[in-house]
């Protein structure tokens, strides 16, 4: 479309607005004659094509695809292969929960694919499993980290040896499906403050597992409803003593509590288990809630890493404080928001793919006379979607670097890199999962209401996504905790400290950064500086920076009268900007190295152009804080949205190939509407037609 074309077009003056409409709307009603060529369901070729890229689709998806793609196309060809195990549309919860429990153990048992094993030594491959279970069932991709990375990994991550001994054929096997019981009805996000209790006896060498009030029940917890037999519980270990107290709280810790007979699946005495029931996604995972009366388990089966109980009752730790174990603990378990940063980049490549190929082929209006052009030749819809695929693209090479990081961390145990991870983790995790989660609803608006038919997939997609800005930290926490991070970094700086990788750049930020902004540079509007990834990164950095200086400076005011949990709370959503600010420009970063380091000069090229229009997008978004501080002058910031236009214009004309580029299986991305004209009869046949 013409996008200078006005409704009344200048060239037919005679014609009206409604005239103009009626012949529009008439086309959908009379077929267009024989001899004029018919508006068929297919890719149409935009009008200014001629300076589109060329794009080498094969070594673009050679690029993304990684060194673990095999073993993902091993996943979805067994379960192309076994029409009993993909899940129908409109599946009940019962019926969903034990199709799932099947699928697991149909991939471990028949395909011979054992997730368990990568949780340390091959990280990567790991998440590049649960990527293509996910794709399968999103609730089978869950029920799969709940078993392996949760409860598994608590066993193997928390525990020695002697816990890897004794239960890891089980868990490897699916013989001892489990649970990771943590949250509490009366507290989630924050896990010092569980409730549950785990008092030692030292008459009969026990832990006693209590639940002490109904706020203290575990809750939402993974296969804990029907088919869960064990679970690692965290609780305050309560150690007996002589002195006026009696007890001693030795902070949170994790426990093995069998909750059901490994034969029969009854209930064990002690244990309450009750059903969560129907959720708003990912039905096919059985929650439910424990609750425990004085349920008596061994001394072992404390998972003590971090720290021991001997058989006299006596207390001994290489971390000498409850802070210090408690954080070390936690530090165990990010691979949890490792992988739903990572899973979540797949829910809005998914998303993405669908939408762009039914822009594609979805015709609407057009020329006078003339065919209808696909509705993404709309600026309207380009803006829904070119910057979300630049995003999808971003995203994917910023989770891979956390993947590598994570990786790094397990092998290395450096203690400056597990901080990091943890900061990166949170960072990446909150806001990639909201931003996909706010995606996966434009995608459905940008599809119509072909969009609303729950087998073109948005509705499963967006309701099983949902609860990824909730579970493995709550977003806001976790940006609160990327903020804090910031501000320690910060303060580190001017104490002479050294600062973690991730925060290299603080170090000539305070001094380049902050500066008064060059006036003459402020004012360069040329498209070659503009696409300058300096420049961008530059712009990001600044702003991160001017953050980090302002709220450091009113946190230092408010808490000489509001006390530092006041202070606090009153520059929230000051915090929560600065930690977005810093996670967008960690993810920039990644993105222009990847654009450096590809091998193949087309596939580069046009990395390059969708990196520009992430960076430029977001740049503009933020126009105002960039203007406030004179950073862009005015004719600079109008620049700046122009090449932000022709920007989304550009990878508009690559868009086909670049959603190729993700090299999604066809069955990962079934929606008939994004599908060639014999998929969409067989939708239009699939509701009656």
């Amino acid at each position: 479309m013409n996008p200078n074309q006005t409704v009344e077009d200048e060239s037919h003056p005679y014609i009206t607005s409604a005239s103009r409409r009626i012949q529009l709307l008439s086309l959908h009603l009379t077929p267009l004659p024989p001899s004029q060529p018919s508006p068929q369901v297919n890719m149409l070729i935009c009008a200014k094509a001629a300076n589109k890229l060329e794009v080498d689709k094969v070594s673009l998806s050679t690029y993304m695809r990684g060194k673990n793609r095999d073993i993902q196309e091993k996943i979805i060809e067994f379960f192309e292969s076994r029409p009993d195990l993909q899940t129908p549309v409109g599946v009940s919860m019962n019926e969903h929960r034990e199709l799932c429990m099947r699928q697991l153990v149909a991939l471990v048992r028949e395909a011979k694919i054992k997730p368990f094993r990568y949780i340390v030594d091959d990280p990567a491959k790991y998440f590049a499993i649960t990527e293509a279970i996910g794709s399968i069932d999103v609730s089978l991709g869950i029920k799969l980290g709940v078993q392996f990375s949760l409860w598994g990994g608590s066993v193997l991550n928390l525990g020695t040896e002697k816990h890897r001994d004794k239960y890891f054929d089980g868990i490897d096997n699916l013989d001892y499906p489990g649970c990771f019981a943590m949250t509490e009805l009366h507290h989630g996000s924050n896990v010092q403050g569980l409730q549950t209790r785990a008092t030692f006896d030292p008459v009969t060498d026990e832990f006693i597992i209590d639940t002490p009030n109904d706020g203290a029940i575990k809750w939402w917890i993974g296969n804990a409803a029907v088919h869960g037999k064990f679970a690692t519980v965290f609780a305050k270990l309560i150690l007996p003593t002589h002195d006026s107290k009696k007890v001693s709280d030795m902070g949170v810790h994790a426990f093995i509590v069998p909750i059901r007979d490994l034969n029969t699946l009854q209930t064990l005495p002690g244990i309450e288990i009750h059903d969560c029931g129907h959720k708003v996604g990912l039905n096919g995972v059985d929650n439910g809630a424990l609750r425990f009366r004085s349920v008596r388990i061994p001394r072992d089966n404390l998972l003590n890493r971090f720290g021991d109980v001997s058989r006299d009752g006596k207390y001994t730790s290489s971390l000498p404080t409850i802070n210090k174990r408690f954080a070390a603990m936690l530090g165990e378990l990010v691979g949890g928001r490792v992988g739903l940063a990572y899973a979540s980049v797949g829910f809005l490549k998914i998303s993405v793919t669908i939408a762009v190929r039914y822009s594609l082929l979805r015709q609407q209006f057009g020329p006078p006379e003339q065919p209808e052009v696909s509705i993404l030749d709309y600026q309207s819809q380009q803006h829904k979607l070119m910057p979300m695929l630049a995003s999808s693209y971003a995203f994917h090479f910023a989770t891979h670097y956390l993947v590598q990081k994570y990786s790094e961390m397990k092998k290395m145990h450096d203690e400056q890199l597990v901080a990091d991870v943890h900061a990166l983790s949170a960072g990446l995790k909150a806001y990639v999962t909201s931003y996909t989660a706010k995606s996966l609803s434009t995608c459905r608006e940008a599809c119509g209401g072909h969009g609303y038919a729950a087998v073109n997939r948005f509705g499963s997609l967006r309701n099983d996504h949902d609860i990824f800005q909730t579970f493995e930290g709550d977003n806001t926490v976790l940006m609160q905790q990327v903020a804090a991070d910031l501000l320690k970094q910060y303060k580190d700086k001017f104490q002479g400290g050294s600062l973690s990788v991730t925060w290299n750049y603080l170090r000539e930020s305070m001094n380049t950064y902050l500066s008064q902004p060059n006036p003459i540079i402020a004012r360069w509007e040329s498209a070659d500086h503009l696409r300058d990834p300096k420049f961008q990164l530059d712009a990001f950095r600044y702003r991160t920076s001017r953050l980090l200086q302002s709220v450091a400076a009113r946190l230092q005011k408010h808490s000489k009268t509001l006390g530092s949990f006041g202070a606090w709370n009153r520059c929230l959503n000051h915090l929560l900007l600065l930690a977005e600010a810093h996670t967008e420009s960690v993810i920039l970063a990644k993105f222009i190295e990847a654009v450096h380091n590809c091998p193949d000069a087309s596939s580069r090229a046009a990395l390059k152009l969708v990196c520009d229009l992430y960076a430029l997008d977001h740049i503009w978004n933020d126009i105002g804080t960039y203007r406030n501080v004179d950073y862009v002058a005015p004719n600079k910031a109008k620049a700046i949205h122009k090449l932000t236009e022709y920007l989304c214009f550009q990878v508009r004309n690559i868009a086909g190939e670049l959603v190729d580029g993700f090299d999604l299986p066809a069955s990962v991305t079934r929606a008939p509407i994004a599908m060639q004209s014999e998929a969409y009869a067989q939708y239009t046949h699939h509701i009656g037609f």
